[in-house]
This record gives C-alpha cells, sequence and structure tokens, in this order.
C-alpha cells in the first residue's frame, strides 16, 4: 500500500493565456484548479505607451532589454505586438525584433524566442512572472548557487556584511549572507531582488504544487531573478508580490553589465563581459522557456 506521503508526483496540464495588445503579457496560466498567476494592484495597464513607467499589473511581462533601468522594465512590454502566424507574434522595438512562439500543448507550456539585432547587440531579458503564493511556498535552486544582492537587502544583514562602494553582494544560496531567501514567509515589509547566476531550472513549491521553470539557450548566461515583495514596496501603499524570473543575463540593469564586480562571480556567467546576452554574427539569438506542473497527494514533498 502507497501512503500519502510516497504517493507519486502527478503532471497537472496547464494551460496560458496572453494579451498580444498589451506587450503579449501572459494573463494566466492555470492547472489542476489552480491560477498560477497574480493580479496586480496598479490600474492603467492599457494605457501605457512607450517609455512610460512600468505598470504592475501581474500576470508575466516580457522584459528586454533590461529590467531596472531605462526604459523601465524594458521596450517590449509597452508595445503592441502583432500576431505573425499560428500561436506566434511579433514586437518591433528600436534596436530589435522579438518574435515569440507561446504554445501549451500536452499541457506543458513552451515559450520559443528569437531577436534579431546588430551583432554585438546587448541585451538582459527576463520572463517577469509574478506568482500567486501561499506564505508557506518556496523556492529551489542548486544549493551553492551564487546569488547576487542588491542594495535593498543591504540594511537587512548585519553591520559590516555589505560591501562599501560596490553595487551588489555576492554569496552562496540559499541562504546568501544569511537571509533565508528560499522561503518566501508571511509578509515582513521587506522588499528585495536577487539573481541567482547560471541558474537555468528552478521549482516553485507551494503545498502539494510544483512549478517548474527551465531557460534553454545555447552560448548566452542564463539565470533566474528573484523579487520578493512582503508588503515593502511601494512605500506609499505596500503590497505582497512575488516574482520568479528566468533570466538571459545576469543583472537587472542593462547600464550595471560590465561592472568590475561582476568578476566575483566564479563559474557560469563569470566575469565582465558574462552579465548580458550578446547578439552573434548571425544577427539572431534563440532560446525556449519550458512550464510544467505537478501535484503531490502527500503535501509539500521537498
Amino acid at each position: 500500500m502507497v501512503t500519502p506521503a510516497e504517493s507519486p508526483e502527478v503532471r497537472i496540464p496547464l494551460r496560458v493565456r496572453h494579451d498580444h495588445r498589451l506587450g503579449g503579457r501572459w494573463t494566466s496560466l492555470t492547472g489542476g484548479g489552480r491560477q498560477w498567476l497574480w493580479t496586480g494592484p496598479e490600474p492603467g495597464r492599457d494605457q501605457v505607451t512607450p517609455g512610460d513607467a512600468f505598470v504592475d499589473a501581474g500576470g508575466l511581462e516580457e522584459c528586454v532589454p533590461t529590467v531596472r533601468g531605462l526604459p523601465d522594465h524594458g521596450d517590449a512590454w509597452s508595445r503592441r505586438w502583432q500576431p505573425t502566424g499560428t500561436d506566434t507574434a511579433t514586437v518591433e522595438c528600436p534596436d530589435f525584433t522579438l518574435t515569440r512562439r507561446l504554445t501549451d500543448e500536452d499541457g506543458v507550456v513552451v515559450a520559443d524566442y528569437r531577436l534579431l539585432a546588430t551583432p554585438g547587440y546587448r541585451f538582459v531579458w527576463a520572463a517577469h512572472a509574478l506568482l500567486d503564493l501561499s506564505p508557506q511556498a518556496r523556492l529551489v535552486a542548486p544549493a551553492g548557487t551564487p546569488t547576487r544582492l542588491y542594495p535593498e537587502a543591504a540594511d537587512l544583514l548585519p553591520a559590516g556584511v555589505w560591501p562599501r562602494g560596490r553595487p551588489w553582494h555576492i554569496a552562496d544560496w540559499p541562504t546568501p549572507a544569511g537571509l533565508p531567501l528560499e522561503r518566501f514567509g508571511p509578509d515582513d515589509g521587506t522588499a528585495l531582488g536577487a539573481v541567482l547566476i547560471g541558474c537555468a531550472r528552478v521549482q516553485v513549491v507551494d503545498g502539494p504544487d510544483t512549478l517548474t521553470l527551465e531557460l534553454h539557450c545555447a552560448d548566452q548566461p542564463r539565470a533566474t531573478a528573484l523579487w520578493r515583495n512582503l508588503r515593502g514596496w511601494p512605500d506609499n501603499r505596500p503590497y505582497r508580490s512575488i516574482g520568479v524570473e528566468p533570466m538571459l543575463g545576469t543583472v537587472f540593469d542593462l547600464a550595471e553589465a560590465g561592472l568590475e564586480a561582476a568578476s566575483d562571480v566564479a563559474g557560469p556567467g563569470a566575469g565582465p563581459g558574462a552579465d548580458t546576452a550578446v547578439v552573434p554574427a548571425s544577427g539572431e539569438v534563440t532560446w525556449q522557456l519550458t512550464l510544467t506542473a505537478h501535484r503531490s497527494p502527500g503535501g509539500d514533498h521537498r
């Protein structure tokens, strides 16, 4: 007899919905009666124009060629995408063209991307996925993954830990510099961002449910960004939002690329010049993001 704790995982078919009119935004990711994507409180998402400040409407936004910095969350999210075939759409931006094919055949969500630009063009891309998670949820990633903490984490660290004059601090997952980032936890008034360098596959475990996000791309630096906002942002009306964001590149802001501190990292994504994607001589970069879901009758099983 199989006990609940020993019950095998069951794959849960996922279904995705999107809106080409609003930046190709993923508006829904459902499976097994669960909605994985969070809906944000900010109004005005349907009124944005290129160059506008980001509107935190939730879902999954395509952020390229930067996340932080300018333009805010990139060029693609604020532009209308044009359907170019079955399940395929394209957005034209000043420096690049991005095409995406998004399917959920057989219950596995697959997003295939192709970016065209001048050889040597550098960019960061993130699947800016904001997830609807309980305080018990956690992020599973390989222990020891170099994790880049950003300045908003400085006040949460013991005195003297934050490196003076540096734009980030790098330490090992799952508790970089002593911060238990793998656990999302209850609201505590904090908000911070981090980048798990070289980490192309993560799992979000929330009770019996697991969502796996995996990024495939040859010859480009990959990472997973984390935004853990536990009602710590914005200052005037804070709310809870959790972002788990597969990335090409290893920095939030394209303008940070090549800073000396990038050389602090050993291994995947290390060194100046390895912190952004770079368009090769062919003029194109292709990559694929897959999302799968599983459910364990025994509850949180990891």
